[in-house]
């Protein structure tokens, strides 16, 4: 079993962002359904430094990114988009710390991981930091060094809290397949070395010590066997995007102790079944497996299939209470 096998991890959580722009609405929704593993909210509706990339350049050290109309850049010094991002991320620590006092238990926070933030942050000449190996080092440790104050924040905050640190990764499957668009669109930038790749992330996991860190995409073909060398604890996928290439991949997972953020809740609107028929694709893939149903609650976490920025307020808190009962469901009725 891995280190953090030993880790208490939640039975259900949400993947990160919300709908809306109310950051104490969000941080109140997310600790009243998830008593046992809130998270930190996103609110990428209240426009640029709160989408996923703008919010983690706010939190690079020595390293600054502005919008322009192509997307994100970097730049020499903070302007007013590395101050807005940085004042909504201290908007949201504020109300989930008032949520969360006393909180003793695990609590993640997100971030986004350095090889999508290679593809989505621009050089100065407006190509992606991706097509540059000195850039991508460059920006790896300046993340590295900025996961490392706001952990050291939210621990100062929320002391009681177990910090569970998710490393987004939608492009990484792209970065690895050299399918990441160049600024003109005609070409691709090549593939990016595994080795590359999986020692970034090594270095990037190294940051939260004994801790946690999960790394999520629900893009197709998450690399789940790349992600565990790497010393991932656990991976988040869209379990809808699993196919049955994936069983060999997923049962050395579970047997290593990897623990799987199964996302088996629709992240848009949508009719939902009852909670046990969310997570019959989960038991199906136990038994395809032969594991043992008695290591679904150690092994699986139920999460919606990803971040639930597009849905209504109302769809968003119907889908995380969706994720505690299937969560239930499957501890109660692991057969």
């Amino acid at each position: 079993m891995s280190e953090n096998s030993q880790f208490r991890f939640g039975a259900a959580t949400g993947v990160g962002s919300m709908p809306g722009g109310d950051a104490r609405e969000a941080a109140k929704t997310v600790t009243g359904t998830f008593e046992d593993f809130p998270f930190l909210p996103e609110l990428p509706a209240r426009g640029p430094g709160a989408d996923m990339i703008g919010r983690t350049a706010g939190l690079l050290v020595e390293l600054y990114a502005r919008v322009e109309p192509s997307g994100w850049r970097l730049g020499d010094r903070p302007g007013r988009d590395t101050k807005r991002a940085r004042s909504w991320l201290g908007e949201d620590l504020d109300a989930l710390e008032e949520f969360t006092q006393e909180y003793e238990g695990p609590l993640k926070v997100q971030a986004v991981g350095p090889w999508t933030l290679a593809a989505g942050l621009e050089l100065r000449n407006g190509e992606a930091a991706l097509s540059d190996p000195g850039a991508c080092r460059d920006l790896a440790a300046s993340l590295a060094e900025g996961l490392r104050l706001h952990l050291g924040e939210v621990r100062r905050r929320i002391p009681g809290a177990q910090l569970v640190l998710q490393l987004d990764e939608p492009s990484l499957t792209a970065v690895l397949r050299g399918q990441v668009k160049t600024a003109s669109g005609y070409r691709t930038h090549r593939a990016v070395d595994r080795q590359v790749v999986e020692q970034t992330l090594r270095d990037l996991v190294g940051v939260h010590g004994a801790g946690p860190v999960v790394v999520h995409s629900c893009a197709p073909d998450v690399p789940l066997a790349l992600l565990r060398r790497a010393g991932a604890a656990a991976v988040s996928f869209d379990f809808s995007l699993l196919t049955e290439r994936d069983d060999d991949a997923i049962g050395e997972a579970v047997e290593a102790g990897t623990r799987l953020f199964t996302g088996v809740v629709p992240g848009t609107e949508g009719p939902l079944s009852d909670p046990a028929g969310s997570v019959m694709g989960v038991r199906t893939l136990w038994r395809r497996l032969g594991l043992s149903p008695g290591l679904l609650a150690e092994a699986v976490t139920v999460t919606p299939a990803c971040g639930l920025a597009g849905a209504s307020p109302g769809y968003a808190r119907t889908a995380l209470a969706h994720c505690a009962r299937a969560a239930r469901s499957l501890a109660d009725n692991p057969e």
